[in-house]
């Protein structure tokens, strides 16, 4: 009788999902502790909510459809409740709001950071689960809760490592749009979000893109039909003028970084003032201008833009995109292209969908993973590397007791250390140290521990001589090796540390 083989599963990851090494891990937690620290300085207090959440209170925002397996990833509990993977932290924010509404101090203002998972289709750069980090005022009316997310936003590409002209934040106020449409009586909300979708592909596809979008629709090049809003020539028309007349792109060529939003307010007073609806867009940035030159915001911080909706259907007032301005480039000298990194805005109705009652809300978030690639490959995450490592080799296997207890005496005094634990001979321990990328590599032996001193080998001093030095004689000269009394070791070893900052 033939043996069956015993099953073995390929080793491979899902398509839009991805292992974080190490030096990612790393930046992605330094930029979450930056603006942790900025959430926390104005007041905001951090809360967790679960991975899963009921269908029915993410089904409504999902990108295109209600169902619960569109767009999400849902499964039947044992009541056969349709439950879902989160699919951004916001929903579950306005349904934690909801459910204990009557205990909350409002505006309830808090900050979230955390896993979130999107059934679409994956792509390069565009994963189906991700790092997000919120902050959100719930219960907080008018313009100023609105001016105070954007300057927030602000202060946290400050605390990421930005200067000022490397960020900009870009605003609009969703109102100004609709007011338009409410003119052309086409305020339905099924074409809203066709148009809303169509501008919102401006800086991927361009006007001509976007009127294509606005009118019958468009062809992608793999031949894939958009459907389009199903606007005429002269509805476009007022559409496409919008986004012309204040687009920073467009409208401010010329005007200089003073008076370049006042500008921009004049121009929309002029065009879209006598509407109601874009007349009340008007006055909220109009208040968000004078509170975010008071805390010190200027043109250089943030521009009004037009050409700004977001995505998603909730949001109902003012709108925001951080837009990263700083710039790299890849090996071959090719120009890195970063765009926006984060946003927010205002929306009113969402935690209504639970209460029944409008419970007015504004918030901002950044995907952590893209943020911190860019910031990352600008080199502006300090501290986000790892702490320098100190390797203690097993010189000999049965004074293990020792190796810790060195170890932990390196690490009692605030140092990262490890005793080494796998097989192998000496030189297969410092091939280890080496492919860590250890600082130090501390030897005892027989001969150290009689003499009571410690061997200590500097392998990034070796790792430089060996680059820089080519001579046999003068390669025997360097000291990357050196020995100290055992009471020694800590402090030399800070010394050497410091040396070397």
């Amino acid at each position: 009788m033939a043996k069956t083989k015993a099953f073995k599963p390929k080793a491979r990851r899902p398509r839009g999902f991805e292992d974080r090494a190490a030096d990612v891990l790393r930046a992605e937690r330094a930029l979450i502790r930056a603006a942790s620290g900025v959430y926390e300085q104005w007041g905001f207090e951090p809360l967790e909510t679960p991975a899963f959440e009921y269908a029915d209170a993410l089904g409504k925002f999902l990108p295109d459809e209600e169902r619960p397996n569109e767009g999400v990833f849902a499964m039947q509990d044992e009541d056969a409740q349709w439950m879902a993977l989160r699919y951004d932290l916001t929903a579950p924010l306005a349904r934690f709001a909801a459910e204990n509404f009557q205990d909350l101090a409002k505006p309830f203002r808090r900050y979230q950071y955390g896993e979130v998972w999107r059934n679409e289709k994956p792509g390069p750069g565009r994963f189906r689960q991700f790092v997000q980090c919120d902050a959100d005022s719930v219960g907080a009316p008018g313009p100023a809760a609105d001016a105070e997310m954007i300057a927030l936003a602000s202060e946290v590409m400050g605390a990421a490592g930005l200067s000022e002209g490397e960020y900009v934040i870009r605003v609009n106020d969703r109102r100004l749009l609709d007011g338009v449409l409410e003119s052309l009586g086409t305020a339905s909300l099924e074409k809203r979000m066709r148009v809303l979708r169509a501008i919102d592909k401006l800086d991927r596809l361009g006007m001509a893109g976007v009127e294509q979008l606005l009118g019958e629709g468009r062809k992608d090049e793999s031949g894939d039909f958009t459907e389009g809003a199903g606007l005429d020539v002269e509805q476009r028309k007022l559409v496409l003028d919008l986004l012309k007349q204040s687009s920073i792109s467009r409208f401010v060529e010329g005007q200089s970084t003073e008076d370049r939003n006042a500008a921009a307010l004049e121009r929309l007073e002029t065009y879209f003032g006598e509407l109601p609806t874009s007349r009340a867009a008007i006055e909220a940035l109009h208040e968000i201008h004078g509170i975010l030159g008071a805390l010190g915001k200027t043109p250089a911080h943030w521009q009004i833009d037009t050409s700004i909706v977001r995505g998603l259907g909730y949001y109902t007032g003012p709108v925001f995109e951080a837009e990263l301005l700083a710039s790299a480039t890849y090996e071959d000298g090719s120009p890195m292209r970063f765009g926006s990194i984060g946003g927010g805005g205002r929306y009113d109705d969402l935690v209504a969908r639970f209460t029944g009652q409008a419970v007015p809300a504004t918030g901002f978030s950044f995907g952590v993973s893209r943020f911190a690639a860019a910031l990352s490959a600008l080199g502006r995450l300090e501290g986000a590397g790892a702490d320098p490592l100190v390797v203690v080799v097993a010189a000999e296997k049965d004074r293990m007791a020792d190796y810790f207890a060195i170890a932990a005496e390196l690490r009692a005094a605030g140092l990262r250390a490890e005793a080494f634990v796998g097989g192998g001979n000496m030189g297969k321990q410092l091939k280890y140290a080496d492919r860590r990328g250890a600082d130090f590599a501390v030897i005892v032996g027989s001969e150290e521990r009689e003499a009571g001193t410690v061997s200590v080998k500097d392998l990034k001093l070796g790792a430089k001589i060996a680059q820089e030095v080519t001579d046999r004689e003068e390669w025997a000269e360097q000291r990357q090796q050196f020995t100290v009394r055992r009471d020694e070791l800590v402090s030399e070893i800070k010394a050497r540390l410091s040396a070397a900052e």
